[in-house]
């Protein structure tokens, strides 16, 4: 139902209805927020990743083929402005790395405290950030398609269309993404 759904609100968008436009952004700002920041772990990065995806299917809606299910090339979009962002960012620095100047601080020590609620304590525990840490590390080619199967869960027929790539090439990045969490892993877990 959500498919027949989403395919209403796509024809009349495309032929202007800003209503159907407007419901179509609040059906799926989220999921794609979600996804930038799972590629991105940057919560203002991602939301320009939004606006960014959303202005793009604006501007193109005669590049849409009607025969493809819209979330797919909505994924698409947004997978492929957040590899273009993680390929131009500057090297990352980890506030766990010590500071030259400063014996015994990290970057840690710079940031201001919050208040912890629940969820984030949740969000935050330990098993969860070291996963974490192990896809961000993984290149982007892998990190893509492991965050869409198995945080998006696509299977791997609509990871092959958003990818706009094989579904062999697909098997063979996720085996290889998973094999390079695995080694990243095995040391630490257990």
């Amino acid at each position: 139902m959500v498919d027949h759904f989403d395919v209403r609100l796509v024809k009349l968008a495309r032929q202007g209805d800003q209503e159907s436009f407007a419901d179509l952004v609040d059906l799926y700002k989220d999921r794609i927020f979600h996804l930038a920041y799972r590629m991105l772990s940057n919560r203002h990065e991602s939301e320009d990743i939004v606006q960014e995806t959303f202005l793009r299917v604006y501007k193109n809606w005669h590049r849409y083929d009607e025969k493809q299910k819209f979330s797919t090339w909505l994924y698409r979009i947004a997978t492929n402005l957040c590899i273009d962002r993680l390929r131009k960012r500057k090297p990352n620095y980890y506030l766990d790395a010590e500071m030259n100047d400063q014996e015994g601080l990290d970057g840690y020590t710079l940031i201001p405290g919050d208040e912890r609620t629940p969820e984030s304590e949740y969000l935050l525990s330990e098993t969860q950030q070291m996963i974490h840490n192990a896809i961000e590390g993984l290149p982007a080619k892998y990190k893509s398609v492991i965050m869409l199967r198995y945080l998006q869960e696509l299977s791997l027929n609509e990871i092959s269309e958003v990818l706009d790539m094989p579904v062999t090439t697909v098997k063979t990045r996720l085996h290889r993404g998973r094999e390079f969490l695995r080694k990243k892993l095995q040391h630490k877990v257990l």
